[in-house]
């Protein structure tokens, strides 16, 4: 059995999010992550490789943490229920990780890494893959059909809705109170006008 890391993931990833978002991309240097998290910069190299490791696996976290609320949102079988749900999960997760909400809605991958990798590329659509197939799904369920519109006029509402709703108060300390009542209702007239 491996002894206990020493050095929490999540303590290491989180000061490389707080470094990124604080002071930019370039400024999240292992040195830097490793001062800021208290890791010795060797445990950065052995656990994540380089730079690019930590910044991938900080913005891999914050997108899992994102899809997995998403996706338990879809579950439902009413596709008008699951997605509103979905865009109401969407709001919810700013709410409970809005540091990671505003890593996803600052920073592309291009912005962060030094060139994303086929690997890096690979996993991002395997992981997006889920999320395509509930919002062709809906766009099926709602509209009779999947095709470029159906899926356009579902996206409206399940992506860009609460990418545009959570982009507004990100800088805030905490969101409204009222955003996901507001967005629910908002999603649920986009969809059924």
């Amino acid at each position: 059995m491996a002894p206990p890391r020493k050095h929490d993931t999540d303590v290491i990833l989180d000061a490389a999010r707080t470094l990124v978002l604080r002071d930019g991309p370039r400024a999240a240097g292992v040195a830097a992550i490793a001062e800021a998290s208290g890791a010795p910069v060797g445990t950065l190299y052995h656990r994540f490789g380089n730079r690019n490791g930590v910044l991938t696996a900080a913005w891999i976290r914050a997108l899992e943490r994102f899809q997995s609320g998403v996706l338990a949102a879809a579950e439902t079988e009413d596709p008008l229920e699951a997605a509103v749900g979905m865009t109401v999960a969407g709001v919810a997760f700013g709410r409970e990780h809005l540091d990671d909400a505003r890593l996803l809605l600052d920073l592309r991958p291009s912005d962060l890494l030094d060139g994303p990798d086929k690997e890096f590329q690979d996993r991002l659509a395997a992981m997006n893959a889920p999320l395509i197939e509930q919002l062709r799904r809906i766009a099926a369920g709602i509209y009779g059909a999947d095709g470029p519109r159906e899926l356009d006029a579902v996206a409206r509402a399940i992506v860009d809705l609460p990418y545009a709703a959570l982009r507004r108060h990100a800088r805030a300390e905490t969101l409204p109170d009222w955003l996901e009542a507001d967005i629910a209702a908002a999603a649920r007239t986009l969809l059924t006008s």
